[in-house]
């Protein structure tokens, strides 16, 4: 450790004026070091000066042409595409209150009309945007209606969310399409995915209840009443809650 001499300090002995003369050394070989790396440092960003500053010049542009894609082509597409996706839902909204020529409506929603984009046109043409996104989710269900099973699960399975309830409601819907095919391990894989997803007291209920009765019909009567427990023990004031003991008396009793 280096010693400090206070002013009008003399050394006591020899010793002690060796060991101040070593302490002056240390500390002028610790300086000398510093303006040597100081040297090198200099040296170095001088002869590397041009390379540095092109590097800073690319992720200026870099940034700036980040900006410039957000503001000027990002966005404006995100604007058109949510324009565009008001036409078909106008007929998918028509199709969900219609008494009569719902088909027409749903088709009207996917293919477009008038010079219009449907929901397909949208989600190919718009992909990587919200709207786009959207316009998955609307032709997978449009098609689920329609019965054309493998549109509904191809279309649904592009849609993306963590929405509360777009999220889950998707998932079943693909467990849903499965069911109806008679893919049954299918279906309860997706039912369980759409009760995890986001816990709430509609979903979650809803498609575990759906995951239990598809385990029921798989003979898998142990996961059933597990499923079914978990509706007792968490949602038990749910639609799905309140004759739930039975449904876990059943799949006990089969165990049997």
């Amino acid at each position: 450790m280096a010693t400090y001499k206070k002013r009008g300090f003399k050394p006591k002995n020899k010793k002690e004026e060796n060991h101040n003369d070593e302490s002056e050394f240390e500390t002028a070989g610790v300086l000398n070091t510093l303006d040597e790396t100081a040297s090198k440092s200099e040296q170095w960003i001088e002869k590397n000066s041009k390379p540095l500053f092109y590097t800073l010049v690319g992720i200026v542009v870099l940034f700036l042409a980040y900006l410039g894609y957000n503001k000027y082509i990002v966005e404006p597409n995100e604007t058109e595409a949510t324009n565009e996706l008001a036409f078909p839902r106008k007929y998918f909204d028509q199709a969900a209150t219609a008494g009569s020529g719902v088909d027409s409506l749903l088709v009207l929603g996917l293919e477009g009309a008038d010079g219009k984009y449907g929901f397909v046109d949208i989600a190919e043409t718009y992909s990587g945007t919200n709207a786009g996104n959207l316009a998955n989710y609307y032709a997978g269900v449009s098609y689920l209606q329609l019965k054309k099973y493998d549109k509904a699960i191809e279309f649904l399975s592009k849609f993306n969310s963590d929405d509360e309830m777009l999220g889950p409601v998707a998932l079943g819907a693909i467990g849903d399409a499965f069911a109806d095919i008679n893919q049954l391990e299918d279906a309860l894989d997706y039912y369980q995915k759409a009760a995890n997803k986001k816990s709430n007291e509609f979903t979650t209920p809803l498609y575990l209840f759906k995951a239990g009765q598809t385990a029921m019909e798989l003979k898998d009567f142990s996961k059933a009443e597990s499923l079914f427990t978990k509706i007792k023990e968490n949602y038990a004031k749910s639609d799905q809650g309140k004759d739930i003991e039975k449904y876990i008396a059943a799949a006990k009793y089969a165990t049997k």
